[in-house]
């Protein structure tokens, strides 16, 4: 049943007093073929988790929701199982049952806040894995033609944070399932990123233990949703050209920065925002994460347009400082 006049303050982790015309929940494709809704004319956004997003208004439309959390076995053999995961599945518990089952592939990316559909649209990575590391099909309703899709990873056009499902014109394709290639032995860990490798000393490597690893390291660094209204990362780590990255490099010594080929750098927007000043920094009820520069958070009751403020006063400045614009990563709505 479609809800009216619905409250999205618990439906969006920076936990804005946001409100939508209508909102409604499916479990299922057949839950969308009834929907009775003008999908070509009338307005509509499709909510993960609202953990990668910022409401900036009330949302005059339908917004849609999956509660669909099955996990079934497509297929597996000696070394790989595909699994098909309903889209409104917590991220984090669906990490959690792969390595508790000794799937191997989505360890580094536990504890991002989300829904499995969230994965795909967003690509989500960390610590040196991405989401099309492991995808291996999509499943989408469109809403507008009222049809079922199945689209292959290379369908998707994955880049940094970046999929197919993010064109504007592609707002209509609504993911239902995610089915995920994961390994079941030989694992390839990736424990290259500093701070993981160094707390992995002297412990033995396995799905656990990065697991925990990671778990521990986000938990120091990022605040609770539940104290804190956010939503993670507010922004991408810019790629710049060896020549630029040369240029900065020779002015900022201590720039931090991950080589991605001999042409392309990418850097840490963190280090940027806290060389800029902001680390701490508080513009009326928003403000910056004091232990992680990237993370923008409501101080409590603040409104949208605080923390659109405070993203551009940042971008701005970041700008003038380092000849560099940073971008949002979180969804502008």
């Amino acid at each position: 049943m479609i809800k009216k006049n619905f409250s999205l303050q618990y439906y969006n982790t920076f936990g804005l007093n946001v409100k939508a015309d209508f909102f409604y929940e499916f479990n299922d494709v057949s839950d969308l073929i009834s929907l009775d809704y003008d999908f070509k004319n009338g307005k509509f956004f499709i909510l993960g988790g609202g953990s990668n997003l910022l409401f900036t208004r009330d949302f005059n439309g339908l917004v849609i929701k999956s509660i669909n959390d099955k996990i079934n076995i497509v297929s597996e053999d000696n070394n790989f199982i595909y699994l098909k995961v309903g889209a409104g599945f917590v991220w984090d518990n669906f990490v959690e049952y792969c390595v508790n089952n000794n799937y191997g592939g989505v360890e580094n990316l536990s504890l991002i806040p989300g829904t499995v559909g969230a994965s795909a649209v967003q690509n989500i990575g960390a610590y040196g894995v991405e989401a099309k590391d492991i995808i291996s099909k999509v499943y989408v309703y469109d809403l507008e033609n009222n049809r079922a899709e199945v689209l292959s990873n290379k369908d998707c056009l994955f880049d940094y944070r970046y999929s197919v499902f993010k064109k504007s014109k592609n707002n209509r394709l609504l993911i239902t399932d995610i089915e995920y290639k994961l390994t079941k032995n030989n694992h390839k860990y990736n424990i290259n990123y500093g701070a993981v490798k160094d707390k992995l000393l002297n412990k033995k490597i396995n799905l656990t233990n990065i697991r925990d690893v990671i778990i521990n390291i986000r938990e120091s660094k990022l605040p609770d949703v539940n104290r804190l209204g956010n939503a993670g990362s507010f922004f991408k780590n810019p790629i710049v050209d060896k020549k630029k990255f040369l240029e900065l490099l020779q002015k900022f010594p201590s720039l931090v920065y991950y080589k991605l080929s001999n042409e392309r750098y990418k850097l840490a927007a963190g280090w940027l925002i806290e060389q800029a000043g902001f680390k701490g920094f508080s513009l009326g009820r928003a403000g910056v994460y004091s232990k992680q520069s990237l993370v923008l958070i409501n101080k409590g009751g603040a409104e949208p347009n605080e923390i659109i403020k405070l993203s551009d006063k940042i971008i701005e400045t970041i700008f003038k400082k380092f000849s560099i614009k940073i971008e949002p990563e979180v969804i502008f709505v």
